[in-house]
């Protein structure tokens, strides 16, 4: 019995998924960030643009 219960404990094959599954959450949420941050940006962007063209046709 001990020896199984040494052999589940030393087992390292579950940990490989649960890292690569931390790693695409990670990725997920910079994501999600980095798409937040630049849809506002662009938008800004192209508010200012028609601000000008509005200004420019008159």
């Amino acid at each position: 019995m001990k020896a199984k219960l040494a052999q589940f404990w030393n087992d390292e094959d579950g940990i490989t998924a649960l890292e690569y599954g931390l790693i695409a959450g990670l990725v997920a949420v910079a994501l999600i960030a980095a798409v937040g941050t630049f849809s506002t940006a662009l938008g800004d962007m192209f508010k200012a643009l028609g601000a000008k063209l509005d200004a420019a046709k008159t």
